[in-house]
């Protein structure tokens, strides 16, 4: 696939340096809200959760649970499509011909990217050349 550097309006909010925060980056890419805005609510939305639940992840900087993120996405008009099941084994690696064109997120082992017509959207690219697995993608319901 295609890598093209995107650190989804990270620089641009002020933050600098390396961190786990791939869900608000390939969010705010895809979704085309504000890096800060993706940031701040999905904070609320986990100390929310927080509140009644035990949830993992402490902030949008350092890692989202899967529960928040797909919680937050759906809000969005976004659904989650599975590609691996349990025993399934591997059907969908992250190699454009095996994903839909259009803007998706990607989620891969411990990390999601943005897809946007085949070209991943990160800062760096985690296509380990075609080989990585897809778990499964969000995709903007129409």
């Amino acid at each position: 696939m295609e890598y093209k550097y995107n650190d989804g309006g990270r620089a641009e909010a002020g933050y600098k340096g390396y961190t786990g925060d791939c869900v608000v980056r390939a969010i705010s890419i895809s979704t085309e809200i504000p890096y800060q805005e993706v940031y701040d609510n999905l904070n609320e939305h986990l100390k929310s959760l927080k509140q009644t639940e035990r949830i993992k992840g402490n902030s949008s900087r350092t890692g989202i649970s899967k529960k928040v993120s797909r919680e937050y996405l759906k809000g969005l008009g976004w659904e989650w499509i599975p590609t691996m099941f349990i025993g399934s084994g591997c059907k969908v690696h992250l190699r454009k011909e095996e994903l839909p064109t259009g803007t998706i997120i990607a989620k891969l082992s411990k990390h999601l990217v943005a897809i946007i017509d085949g070209v991943i959207q990160d800062t760096g690219d985690c296509s380990r050349n075609g080989t990585r697995c897809v778990y499964g993608y969000y995709q903007k319901v129409v």
